[in-house]
């Protein structure tokens, strides 16, 4: 089951990528992740209320929010604030870059996850894995040549260490889910990090953005920014019932999340027509290769 749920949690996510690079194409970076903050977390706020207000509504269901203590709402606290890193990252990278390099770059996250369950729980990689971790490197090299076709340095763009922030940021999160999930509800974390991102970038806007919003890229709404939120809200949701089911691998969950990059460069390359297709085709069927290999090897 929690397999299937992390296949569902892919598809979803393809789509979040991509309308996340449409919201952003000709706008501004911080007032489009705060409207996905704020929608997000009006999407969870009706159950946040009915599982306090009127309890019968909701209880025994996979939408009930249970009360939980200071620790607890401490630990999402932190949560919030590694996604939303991740985010501020991800966002600008992905405004600057095609959706072709940024989908690839993305997909080397389970490899991070997997060194992070090494250094962090002691799991110890076998022959198929450290064959995943290998083509998935040899895969970002050979992207990185793809990318100089396009003008793009790996190693002097800051956008494309955005993008690899944003990774390491997200592998980050995926290993503290998994110890989040050993104890906390799904809908808990869900609906309250939403909440508390919402408080995080509400000032961050309002200090960072605001002030100097006539000197860059002015703001504009697209319904693009909605699509955001609704295919995330439901690729978290898939994602994190994965994560607490029993026998559930962060290891492979991640890995098998990662196979959002197949949706979004398929749309990279029909609907924005990027360039360079044929060389970046080859690097993502390395990526692609490497998540079999870590999904035989796990």
């Amino acid at each position: 089951m929690w397999l299937l749920l992390a296949f569902l949690s892919a598809a979803l996510l393809g789509f979040y990528d991509v309308f996340k690079k449409q919201a952003l194409r000709d706008n501004a970076v911080l007032p489009v992740l705060f409207c996905n903050t704020l929608l997000c977390s009006l999407v969870f706020v009706p159950f946040i209320l009915a599982s306090a207000w009127w309890p019968g509504w909701v209880r025994g269901t996979l939408l009930e929010v249970p009360a939980a203590g200071w620790r607890e709402h401490g630990l999402i606290v932190v949560k919030a604030f590694i996604v939303l890193s991740s985010w501020v990252a991800g966002y600008f990278g992905m405004k600057h870059l095609p959706l072709t390099i940024v989908g690839p770059i993305n997909a080397t996250r389970p490899v991070m996850v997997l060194v992070g369950a090494l250094l962090l729980f002691g799991e110890r990689l076998n022959a198929y894995q450290w064959t995943g971790v290998t083509l998935a490197v040899l895969s970002f090299f050979l992207l990185s040549r793809s990318g100089k076709r396009e003008g793009i340095d790996f190693r002097h763009n800051r956008w494309i260490g955005c993008i690899v922030l944003a990774a390491v940021l997200g592998a980050l999160s995926g290993l503290y889910d998994k110890y989040l999930m050993t104890s906390l509800p799904p809908m808990l974390v869900q609906a309250w990090y939403n909440v508390y991102q919402v408080f995080i970038m509400g000032p961050v806007l309002l200090l960072l953005w605001y002030p100097r919003r006539r000197q860059g890229t002015p703001f504009r709404w697209t319904w693009a920014i909605v699509g955001i939120s609704l295919f995330l809200c439901a690729a978290d949701f898939a994602y994190f019932y994965a994560l607490s089911q029993d026998g559930a691998m962060i290891s492979i969950v991640s890995m098998v999340r990662r196979g959002s990059v197949v949706v979004s460069f398929l749309f990279g390359a029909l609907v924005f027509r990027e360039k360079n297709l044929r060389a970046k085709a080859v690097d993502l069927a390395l990526v692609l290769l490497g998540m079999v290999f870590l999904y035989l090897g796990s």
